[in-house]
């Protein structure tokens, strides 16, 4: 199973990345079409999130949603599919950046900058706009099997300006060490793998957040800025949330929890606002029946 996966990956790499944009797209639509129409556990969850966050959606309006959630979805991945073969003109002319200034007066300053951004959009498309105009980043990846498919996902990233660190207890350390160099670092942070994040109130309902880029911001005195990528009909809009600011008073722990309901629910905001980009399609609360990485 692990090798189908595998190859099944590597096939639509090469064949979405060679097809003429247009049949591209519109292929991935159709699969995303059938992948909803299917409701595989993936949808369900998917809808079931996006209940959460819009509980006054109508049954009929909420299921239009979900499609077109899966239709974004299915979007980043053929993005992910040609994005090698984009061009550097093509990666910075269709993204738009709305308070840049955040992150690049971090940078100028020379004290480095940390961006808290959930799983929407696509990332790796914004990462390659800042690397490919002067900030490249560093990340942390999941650990994916089959093995084979890590290493693909990690050179791809590598190809495109990041640095990707094995997500461990380790890498916290790397990426202090990254911003003491004034580098970017960028973390996804909208569901906690660690199984010891900050529990956080997001649209009603108790969640787990990953403690890191609080933690980072302390130790470093690098800002900590919130980020949300949402797609344009021709590329992606980023947009940038001023630095959350470290409390005053308090224990360490104290001002980590403080600052990730912060960002929580800046994220909360974003997402409620552009609710189909937003591609979740995981378990993040941890109420009811929740078990540790549930899918």
């Amino acid at each position: 199973m692990k090798q189908f996966t595998y190859l099944a990956y590597l096939s639509a790499w090469k064949i979405i990345r060679i097809l003429p944009a247009k049949l591209a797209y519109g292929l991935m639509q159709v699969i995303a079409d059938r992948i909803y129409a299917k409701n595989v556990p993936g949808v369900q969850r998917l809808r079931t999130n996006y209940a959460r966050v819009r509980p006054d959606l109508s049954p009929k309006e909420l299921e239009e949603y979900v499609k077109e959630g899966m239709r974004s979805y299915l979007r980043y991945w053929c993005d992910t599919f040609r994005l090698p073969s984009w061009s550097d003109e093509q990666i910075i002319s269709t993204v738009n950046v709305v308070n840049e200034h955040y992150l690049r007066d971090a940078l100028s300053a020379g004290s480095g900058c940390i961006v808290s951004l959930p799983h929407a959009g696509n990332w790796d498309h914004a990462g390659a706009y800042f690397c490919k105009t002067g900030a490249p980043l560093v990340t942390v990846a999941e650990h994916l099997e089959p093995e084979k498919l890590f290493q693909k996902f990690l050179s791809y990233r590598q190809s495109i300006g990041m640095e990707v660190l094995d997500a461990s207890a380790r890498s916290l350390g790397t990426l202090a060490l990254r911003l003491r160099s004034n580098r970017l670092v960028a973390l996804v942070a909208d569901r906690d793998l660690s199984k010891n994040g900050v529990e956080v109130n997001f649209c009603g309902f108790p969640a787990r957040m990953p403690a890191g880029p609080a933690v980072l911001s302390i130790q470093t005195g690098a800002p900590l800025i919130t980020a949300f990528v949402s797609y344009t009909k021709s590329g992606l809009d980023i947009e940038f949330g001023a630095p959350i600011k470290v409390p005053v008073t308090g224990t360490s722990n104290e001002k980590v929890m403080i600052m990730i309901q912060q960002s929580a629910t800046r994220l909360e905001a974003h997402i409620k606002g552009s609710l189909t980009d937003w591609h979740m399609l995981q378990r993040i609360w941890i109420d009811g029946d929740f078990k540790e990485r549930d899918e």
